[in-house]
């Protein structure tokens, strides 16, 4: 039940549009193609199954996971807080 102005299920919309921005995002962000045998940052064999599971991988697990915490996005856009918060 919604209350004010939203409609019912308006929670449940920003949750599914926050949701889907994140998909896109990553799916954006996925890479095609051929993937290397060895990462690119420190040299490492990239084992076949990564290799197979990622199409056009380029680094290794360890590599990748340090180059994610350095590019964490956010959206920019805070749907759940208050409308101070947005206009900041």
């Amino acid at each position: 039940m919604a209350s004010g102005w939203a409609p019912d299920g308006a929670v449940q919309d920003q949750i599914d549009s926050t949701i889907n921005d994140a998909v896109q995002r990553a799916r954006q962000e996925q890479v095609k193609g051929v993937s290397a045998e060895h990462c690119q940052e420190c040299g490492e064999r990239i084992p076949t199954a990564r290799r197979v599971a990622l199409p056009g991988v380029q680094f290794c697990i360890q590599c990748q996971s340090a180059l994610d915490k350095q590019r964490q996005h956010h959206a920019g856009y805070n749907r759940r807080g208050s409308k101070d918060s947005q206009l900041r």
